[in-house]
């Protein structure tokens, strides 16, 4: 039996399967499976939504994102998307925060609210450039105290991200 989630359950929204959703996290194109698969494990455990904007990088069936999820993807709530331009044509842009390198911005500075959109890029390049210049004003980084670190990892960014937008909306406890 799965142990019970330390979660404010009225501030809380019910997802496409009957979960509680908090938050969503949204990974534009991702490369790379063991990021993916420890993304839907930490969406989870928080109870948040996990979009798939395609294409995607790999097979759904890859053993490495299998792995990374270990035995909660029947915890793990999945909506799949065609293409980025369908995503951003169901979603109300004061719901969106767009993660990148290439702002000074830092995520701290976001006022999140519950069911609030977390949208990262693929690991490679990031979101694409027209996304950025369009909603410059929704754009936040994670600052890199060493200069010669452009980024951290996408999984280890959103995790950080999800718990801030926890932490703001006092759904830990």
């Amino acid at each position: 039996m799965p142990r019970e989630h330390r979660i404010k359950k009225e501030n809380l929204q019910t997802g496409t399967r009957g979960f509680s959703v908090s938050f969503n996290i949204v990974l534009v194109e991702p490369e790379i499976p063991p990021n993916t698969g420890s993304i839907a494990r930490l969406c989870g455990a928080a109870n948040s939504t996990l979009h798939l904007v395609r294409p995607l990088g790999f097979s759904t069936d890859d053993k490495h994102l299998k792995r990374a999820g270990l035995d909660y993807w029947k915890y793990v709530n999945i909506k799949y998307w065609d293409s980025f331009d369908d995503f951003l044509a169901a979603c109300k842009e004061n719901h969106l925060h767009f993660f990148t390198t290439k702002t000074s911005r830092p995520y701290i500075q976001a006022k999140f609210k519950i069911g609030d959109f977390l949208v990262f890029g693929k690991e490679t390049k990031g979101l694409p450039e027209e996304v950025l210049q369009l909603y410059h004003d929704r754009c936040l980084t994670l600052p890199m105290q060493n200069e010669n670190i452009r980024s951290l990892n996408l999984a280890m960014s959103a995790g950080i991200v999800l718990y801030e937008a926890m932490r703001q909306c006092d759904i830990l406890s």
